[in-house]
């Protein structure tokens, strides 16, 4: 809404910025923040988060999908300025996305799983 002054908190309001140039610092920081932690663990792949499940994948996986997330509601709220907009369309493109993330991941798990499972115990060679 171009009348409104811009909002300058992000957290919820418990992070509050002077103006435009810091917020957008700041979140550039914390959208760092959140990437350098998904390098390093990428990086490192700590053996206990290999090797715990949960729904067919293992932890590791999960911080990656939570992370990535994470880092996309924040670009969508901030940098296209959807805080600013009207409750409903908000909501319109907020949980279309959260539907379509999770049908995604559903899809995913299913198909990994069978495609898995088929390599696992019955796997002929192909004759292309």
């Amino acid at each position: 809404m171009a009348h409104e002054a811009h909002n300058l908190a992000i957290f919820r309001g418990s992070l509050k910025f002077k103006s435009n140039v810091s917020k957008i610092w700041g979140v550039f920081i914390l959208l760092s923040l959140v990437t350098i932690v998904e390098v390093v663990l990428g990086i490192i792949r700590p053996d206990f988060l290999i090797e715990q499940k949960f729904l067919a994948l293992n932890l590791l996986n999960w911080i990656f999908i939570i992370l990535t997330i994470v880092k996309a509601y924040y670009i969508t709220w901030d940098f296209m300025h959807m805080r600013d907009e009207v409750p409903g369309l908000r909501r319109a493109a907020v949980w279309t996305a959260v539907f379509l993330i999770a049908y995604m991941v559903t899809l995913l798990l299913i198909e990994g799983d069978y495609i898995f499972e088929v390599y696992k115990h019955g796997f002929i060679k192909f004759n292309f």
